[in-house]
């Protein structure tokens, strides 16, 4: 039986920082590259849920300063929604969201139990 070098870590964050870790992970292990500025936009997305497009882009550049222009932030947004990130919703395009695909928990209590393992050949 081979020898493997476990590495347990128990951390209590914050729910806006447990989702950002989501994303990270799902972005690192799908090869997205992200931006700090991104990631707080993919995360406060996440964290509004279903919103419409225009006050989104409002709000995060406006209220949460993440991008300087609302411009920005649309540019953001088109960016993950062509890597099926971000998805717009099919009968008006104007609501956006995170993709289903991602499996970000946002709601209630939180443990994520990641497990990921490397062998050495």
């Amino acid at each position: 039986m081979a020898l493997v070098n476990q590495v347990q870590k128990r951390i209590r964050m914050s729910k806006n920082d447990i989702i950002k870790y989501q994303i990270l992970t799902y972005c690192y292990i799908n090869r997205v590259t992200v931006s700090s500025s991104d990631l707080d936009c993919l995360t406060l997305l996440a964290t509004l849920g279903p919103i419409e497009l225009t006050s989104f882009c409002y709000d995060a550049s406006e209220e949460y300063s993440i991008f300087k222009s609302s411009q920005t932030v649309r540019n953001c947004i088109n960016k993950f929604e062509k890597q099926n990130i971000v998805v717009k919703d099919s009968s008006n395009k104007k609501i956006v969201l995170l993709s289903d695909n991602l499996k970000i928990q946002t709601e209630g209590s939180i443990l994520l139990d990641y497990k990921f393992f490397a062998s050495e050949s």
